[in-house]
């Protein structure tokens, strides 16, 4: 049995980059919607609430993204 330590350290790598990266992405799409409930009638529909709310959902879309390629990577 042989095993190719590289590769294998390179997947480790990589699955522990990305797993970083996706979930600081979504802790900072629910800090987004923390702050938008916090900032609630601070502003309307073009203040610091509606900014907060459209970056939390830009988070969670590419968390979707992200998710979604990973599954078609595995599929295809």
């Amino acid at each position: 049995m042989n095993i190719d330590w590289a590769a294998l350290g390179s997947v480790f790598g990589v699955s522990l980059v990305v797993t970083v990266a996706l979930v600081g992405l979504f802790t900072l799409g629910v800090v987004g919607l923390a702050k938008q409930e916090s900032a609630g009638g601070q502003g309307g529909v073009t203040g610091p609430a509606a900014l907060a709310r459209t970056g939390a959902y830009a988070c969670f879309a590419l968390c979707a993204a992200a998710v979604a390629y990973g599954i078609w990577l595995i599929v295809a």
